[in-house]
């Protein structure tokens, strides 16, 4: 069963946008969102941004509205984007007024530091007249104190921040919400994750918190969503990385992805540990190959090994591979071996390949092969197994002597 075939149903939030409207919760794809580290009023560095981001696969976008100059370029930018925009508000109510007037889809609001009933009443008033959805975000370093000096930092208070919320847009008949419980240590926002999917029907944000830069704050950030993803909790999902938050857009997308959570839309680079028969430098191949793909938009796993003998086997439920093996590569199909190119032209000749295996499709391709690759692959696996044989990483060796050593056999 799949991950997605999982999911914890919820009701449906929908951030407008004239061409790009993005449906959150009740069966929708989970989105990915990131945020903008611009000055907001600085309007075309922000738009520059958030093409960026909407090019590295951000569905939706956060630009923090913290003065009336970030809302009037919000105002600025709104009609611009090719995404939605959240407009991200702290302390002051009124800044949430001001980016409704800017025509944002959706607010998020802190309730850690907007505590007012009446002026949270206001604003949901005001989203519920304009027809704007609000996240409620909260966070395990910014609860109302009297919550934490009641329950601590656990994952009851970061539940209690979310109701005591929603009840104050109920109180103004408003409901078009989504929830975020976020925390920089990876099992209380877990914990306080499932606790909420437990409470409430709202669709959900997924992330951890100040997770920090790379490669540290990629593993935290995916700790914590991947788990709950697998769990069928969360709807959409942020990794906040101290890092451009292009690297935030880029690392979502290929979480899902990897999932199956989404479709593919780039390529999915598996490569081999190395071992005694690499016949390259596996590293270097593989990351001249991330760097050849990186730019294109081909749906399609590929595989680069290390050698001949193994690696059409081992990588045969790729779509597209090469093996290295006698200064030559056998690229091949479904691991099947469609060429024999020179070793200095794998990284083209498999970025080659991959285009026209997306634009004509496997069974073209593997019509397609080269007479006699076939064969020419197989007499250079038959030639290195001659020279390294069976066992060219001498682990049975090994295993004589440890047994010769302890008595063993």
């Amino acid at each position: 069963m799949t991950a997605s075939a999982q999911r914890r149903p919820t009701r449906q939030v929908v951030l407008a946008h004239p061409s790009r409207p993005v449906a959150v919760g009740g069966g929708a794809p989970v989105s990915v969102q990131s945020m903008t580290i611009t000055k907001t009023a600085d309007h075309e560095a922000t738009l520059e941004q958030i093409y960026a981001l909407a090019g590295a696969g951000a569905d939706i976008v956060r630009c923090t509205c913290n003065d009336e100059a970030a809302a009037e370029g919000l105002a600025r930018i709104v009609p611009r984007s090719p995404v939605p925009i959240v407009a991200d508000i702290h302390f002051q109510h009124r800044l949430a007024l001001a980016a409704l007037e800017a025509g944002v889809s959706c607010l998020r609001l802190n309730p850690g530091n907007i505590r007012k009933p009446e002026h949270i009443k206001t604003v949901a008033a005001a989203a519920r007249d304009r027809g704007v959805p609000i996240r409620i975000g909260v966070n395990a370093g910014s609860l109302d104190p009297d919550i934490e000096a009641r329950l601590g930092v656990t994952p009851e208070a970061l539940v209690a921040s979310a109701e005591r919320e929603l009840a104050h847009f109920a109180d103004v008949g408003f409901d078009d919400v989504k929830i975020s419980v976020k925390a920089s240590d990876v099992r209380l926002m877990v914990e306080a994750y499932r606790m909420l999917a437990e409470t409430v029907d709202h669709p959900l944000h997924l992330g951890v918190t100040e997770a920090g830069p790379p490669p540290g704050g990629l593993i935290k950030a995916t700790a914590g969503i991947a788990t709950l993803l697998l769990e069928g909790i969360g709807d959409t999902i942020r990794y906040s990385l101290t890092a451009d938050p292009v690297e935030e857009a880029r690392a979502g997308r290929q979480l899902l992805e990897a999932l199956g959570l989404r479709e593919r839309t780039g390529v999915d680079l598996i490569a081999c540990p190395s071992c005694g028969r690499a016949e390259i430098d596996v590293i270097k191949v593989a990351a001249e190959a991330m760097a050849a793909f990186s730019e294109r938009e081909l749906p399609v796993q590929v595989a680069v090994m290390g050698c001949v003998v193994n690696g059409p086997g081992e990588a045969r439920s790729a779509d597209l591979g090469i093996a290295a093996g006698r200064r030559r590569g056998h690229l091949f199909i479904r691991g099947q071996v469609v060429r024999v190119v020179p070793e200095d032209e794998m990284v083209d000749a498999l970025v080659e390949e991959a285009e026209k295996l997306v634009a004509d499709g496997v069974e073209a391709r593997l019509a397609a092969a080269d007479a006699g690759a076939a064969a020419e692959a197989e007499a250079d696996r038959a030639a290195l197994l001659a020279d390294q044989g069976d066992d060219a990483n001498a682990s049975e060796a090994r295993v004589e002597l440890i047994r010769s050593r302890t008595g063993a056999g």
